[in-house]
């Protein structure tokens, strides 16, 4: 892929699946996106030099997905200024424990956290995609047009 607007982060490859919702939604925007593993304990010099090479890379946002700990949003967060968006995976505690480490962040290193799992992983990428499309119409239009099917959707739907 040539420029990458969005790095996709996982603390490890059991996390695809949820990861590979975000993936979805930005292959539907046409947002270019590269996916990594990495984590925050078992490769920490790693994950710091990657994120510290986000920008000058072009990258504009961070999405990170990781369980347990849920640590990984946090350190890249650490290590660059690029928005950060933390997904808590579900594990031991049906993804709490993973909520909680994503959202209490110490001040100065703020990272955005959406709901638990597959929903969350959804949402990440669309408020990414809300992010980039601040600065680029064509994929403003991609997130009305996707507003609108969402909506139609509902009004179609017959009880």
């Amino acid at each position: 892929m040539g420029n990458i607007h969005v790095a996709i982060m996982m603390g490890s490859k059991s996390d695809l699946p949820t990861m590979e919702e975000t993936a979805k939604i930005f292959k539907d925007m046409g947002v270019s996106y590269e996916m990594k593993v990495l984590s925050a304990h078992r490769t920490p010099r790693e994950t710091a030099a990657y994120a510290e090479g986000l920008k000058d890379r072009g990258v504009k946002v961070v999405i990170c997905g990781a369980g347990g700990s849920a640590a990984l949003a946090g350190v890249v967060a650490a290590h660059t200024t690029l928005p950060v968006i933390g997904i808590p995976v579900e594990s031991v505690l049906q993804g709490l424990d993973s909520l909680l480490s994503t959202v209490q962040m110490p001040p100065g290193v703020p990272v955005g956290a959406v709901a638990i799992g597959k929903a969350g992983a959804k949402n990440a990428a669309l408020l990414a995609v809300r992010i980039l499309a601040l600065a680029d119409e064509n994929l403003n239009a991609k997130l009305r047009d996707y507003s609108d099917n969402q909506r139609q959707k509902i009004l179609n739907e017959k009880v």
